[in-house]
C-alpha cells in the first residue's frame, strides 16, 4: 500500500493481481507471461494460492486482493483533485464513483466487447489513456488478460505517466454493482465459493473445471520472495517475486 500511495506521475509503471486464473494463464500463455515480466508490482490476489504455496512449497505469501487495494485507495489515498483514469465499467460505474468520492478529474472509457481481437480498437483505448496522462491512476477493469496486455503496452509505448492497476471486477464491488463475499468468507479464503453461488453459469466452469488445474501446475512453479535493497525508500516496503515454469520466468515487485 505505501508503494501504491506514494508512486508518482514523472515514471509509468502497473500492478497484476495474480489468482489462480492467472497463475494457469501463466503457464499456457507466453504474452501472459511477457506481460507478468514487464510488471512493476506483483500483489497475490488469491488466498487459495497463498494456502496452496504455504503447503506446496512452505512459503509464506501475504496477501493484497485487487478489491482490497482498489477500495483502500479510494477511500485513503486519492483526494479530489487527483486524475484518475478508468477502463472498463459502464457509465453509471464511473459517474457513481465520481460523486461517491467527490472527484473532479475522472475520465471513463469502457472499450468495446472483443477489443482485444481489433488492433484498431486496442489503439483507441491505449491513446485514451495517453491522451489524458499524467494520471494519479489508471485502473484497467476489463479483466484478464485484457487488461495486462494494456499496461503491458502502455509501458512499451512510453507515453503515459503515473499507475496502472490490473484490478478486474473490483469496480464492481466499488460501486455496488455486484456483491462481494463477506469478510469472514474471504479471510478464510472462499471468496470464490460465494461469487460462483451468484454466478454459477458464468464463473462455473472458471471455477470447477479449470480452476483445480493449478494443483497439478504447483511442482511445476517456483516461488522466490525477497526484499529489494533498501535504498529505496518506497521499495523497501515491497517484496520482489520471481516464479518461473521450467525455463520461463516472470519478475516483479510486491
Amino acid at each position: 500500500m505505501p508503494v501504491v500511495a506514494h508512486f508518482g506521475e514523472d515514471k509509468f509503471g502497473f500492478v497484476v493481481t495474480p489468482n489462480v486464473d492467472h497463475l494457469i494463464r501463466f503457464h499456457d500463455e507466453f504474452e501472459f507471461r511477457a506481460a507478468y515480466a514487464d510488471a512493476s508490482y506483483i500483489l497475490l490476489d488469491s488466498r487459495v494460492l497463498s494456502y496452496a504455496f504455504r503447503i506446496a512449497k512452505r512459503i509464506r505469501t501475504k496477501v493484497c486482493t485487487g478489491s482490497d487495494l482498489t477500495a483502500r485507495l479510494f477511500n485513503r489515498v486519492i483526494v479530489s483533485s487527483d486524475r484518475i483514469v478508468l477502463i472498463g465499467g459502464d457509465d453509471v460505474q464511473a459517474r457513481l464513483l465520481t460523486e461517491k468520492f467527490r472527484l473532479n478529474d475522472v475520465h471513463h472509457y469502457n472499450p468495446p466487447m472483443g477489443f482485444a481481437r481489433d488492433p484498431r480498437a486496442i489503439e483507441v483505448c491505449l491513446r485514451f489513456i495517453e491522451a489524458h496522462s499524467p494520471f494519479r491512476f489508471c485502473f484497467l477493469a476489463v479483466g484478464a488478460p485484457q487488461q495486462e496486455m494494456l499496461a503491458q503496452r502502455l509501458k512499451a509505448r512510453a507515453v503515459a505517466r503515473g499507475m496502472a492497476l490490473c484490478i478486474g471486477a473490483s469496480i464492481n464491488f466499488l460501486t455496488g454493482s455486484e456483491r462481494r463475499a463477506p469478510k469472514w468468507m474471504r479471510r478464510i479464503g472462499v471468496e470464490w465459493l460465494f461469487r460462483l453461488m451468484l454466478n454459477p453459469v458464468r464463473l462455473g466452469r472458471r471455477y470447477l473445471i479449470r480452476g483445480p488445474r493449478v494443483l497439478t501446475l504447483l511442482g511445476q512453479t517456483s516461488l522466490r520472495l525477497r526484499p529489494p535493497a533498501a535504498t529505496n525508500p518506497i521499495a523497501s516496503s515491497s517484496t520482489l517475486v520471481t516464479a518461473t515454469v521450467g525455463d520461463r520466468r516472470t519478475q516483479g515487485s510486491a
